[in-house]
């Protein structure tokens, strides 16, 4: 009885190692996106790719024909709107790394845009994913894009007075 449990175990170890070495790659490039952090500094993206992969282990025996990367993408998806509404106060603006192209955006437009343009998820089962109206889903997902392909222009420069001096610092 004990052998067989311990070959189970085994088993169930090469099949997760095996799914992780082909999608763990995928994955940690998606958590990467969702925080807005540089891919070679990418502690939070990291963190919550560890903590997905966790879950997905667990459920392992229980996934029953379930597609693993799709559990795995949910966990992300779900722990990243978690995190960012309880660190951040809500749904505004996180603080991902400044002169990333989406740390224009807000944590919720972040993950719709990544969802649907990155993993490919359609926009029904993103709402799903989400627990919001897919017309919401819709909207944040057209107005990432729009920010994404127009970024707001940076303030103009405050206008001096004729011969005044600017002083530097």
């Amino acid at each position: 009885m004990r052998a067989r449990h311990e070959a189970q175990d085994a088993r169930r170890a090469r099949e997760f190692e095996a799914f992780v070495a082909g999608a763990g790659g995928r994955l940690l490039h998606t958590a990467t996106l969702l925080t807005a952090e540089a891919p070679d500094d990418n502690p939070r993206a990291r963190r919550l790719l560890t903590l997905a992969l966790a879950h997905t282990y667990a459920c392992w025996d229980r996934l029953r024909g379930e597609d693993p990367y799709d559990l795995a993408r949910r966990q992300l998806a779900t722990r990243f709107a978690h995190t960012a509404w309880h660190r951040y106060g809500g749904p505004g603006r996180a603080h991902p790394q400044p002169g990333r192209a989406l740390a224009l955006l807000t944590p919720q437009e972040r993950l719709v845009l990544v969802l649907r343009l990155y993993e490919g998820v359609g926009e029904e089962q993103a709402a799903a994913l989400l627990g919001l109206p897919q017309e919401r889903v819709h909207a944040l997902c057209d107005r990432a894009t729009a920010t994404l392909l127009h970024p707001p222009r940076p303030p103009a420069p405050q206008p001096t007075a004729a011969g005044a001096k600017t002083v530097t610092p």
